[in-house]
């Protein structure tokens, strides 16, 4: 009777291990390094007709994603979060 009752324990000991195991191995996970989306937009739509709503929208895009492409028009293939915003009407959100 007794061995049943340590070895169950063992197997719920192992479990909680193995639980533990995956959900709370933080130590190992690498977090990304923020980029410094007011100097990238300000880049980006440096040859905007309509610069503030430029800014204020990439701004939005980049806080979000962490990305914005490079140059200052097309190249969204680079950041794929950034090219998938829309607006509420469905047009592209991120300059």
């Amino acid at each position: 009777m007794a061995s049943s009752k340590n070895a169950a324990l063992l197997v719920a000991f192992l479990c909680l291990i193995l639980v533990h195991g995956i959900n709370g191995d933080n130590d190992l996970t690498v977090e990304k390094a923020t980029i410094d989306c007011p100097e990238k937009c300000a880049y980006r739509c440096s040859k905007s007709s309509r610069h503030k709503m430029c800014i204020r929208a990439c701004n939005t895009c980049c806080q979000r994603c962490n990305c914005v492409p490079p140059g200052t028009s097309g190249n969204e293939d680079v950041c794929p979060c950034y090219a998938r915003m829309t607006t509420h009407g469905g047009r592209h959100k991120c300059p």
